[in-house]
């Protein structure tokens, strides 16, 4: 696509994006860490990885044998 485009039309493509980004809000970092770790503190005791799956609701423990190879 930018092959096709003349210098002048990439240059402006450039500035186009570049106002796009000059325009977008920004934040601390350290406020976003601190958002980002209540959120998945908040999630903690739901998280199957952490607090592990129950045998009723875990469709690979049962009666369903197993693999053997050999």
């Amino acid at each position: 696509m930018a092959r096709d485009m003349s210098d002048k039309e990439i240059l402006k493509m450039e500035l186009d994006q570049l106002k796009k980004e000059v325009s977008t809000p920004r934040t601390p970092v350290n406020s976003n860490c601190a958002e980002t770790v209540e959120f998945v503190e908040g999630l903690l005791p739901n998280d199957p990885l952490i607090k592990g799956v129950s045998d009723e609701k875990n469709p690979y423990k049962g009666d369903k044998g197993g693999c053997i190879i050999t």
